[in-house]
């Protein structure tokens, strides 16, 4: 199948994609801060360039896009067109996404990983409740590796 758009097209469209400050991480933010939390964002000096770092709780909060890191939910749907090419961009992201948590890990960060589909929707209290569970695991000593909201 044909892709319906040009490579100019296509690119331009690919360029508008943020790999920061994305609405789920703006809204992870946002809820983290009205409770008390202060942290950094998007840290380059950590590996992985994590999305939240609380420094103060040793923890890292990385927000994934479950299409760019695979996850195995109803919004990763590998594209019609030129699937060999992001089947394997995808597979290079998840493979990565391991080394950097088990080097996280080997330095002693906690990390909890949010995918996108897990804090997508309208339901407030569902978010909140969500946050909730994100709070009381920042302030718990509890070491996770790679866990996920959901």
């Amino acid at each position: 199948m044909a892709d319906i758009l040009t490579k100019k097209e296509r690119s331009a469209m690919m360029s508008k994609i943020r790999s920061t400050n994305t609405k789920p991480e703006i809204l992870i933010r946002k809820h983290l801060h009205g409770l008390g939390f202060r942290y950094r964002k998007n840290q380059k000096a950590i590996e992985g360039h994590p999305d939240i770092v609380l420094k103060k709780y040793n923890a890292l909060i990385f927000i994934h896009g479950c299409f760019w890191h695979g996850h195995d939910c109803p919004l990763y749907r590998l594209p019609k067109t030129n699937r060999k090419f992001w089947k394997k961009k995808i597979d290079v992201n998840r493979k990565r996404d391991e080394v950097v948590m088990a080097k996280l890990a080997d330095s002693q960060w906690r990390t909890m990983v949010i995918w996108e589909c897990a804090i997508r929707g309208k339901n407030g209290k569902e978010i909140l409740r969500k946050i909730s569970k994100i709070s009381s695991w920042i302030k718990s000593k509890k070491v996770y590796s790679y866990s996920e909201v959901n």
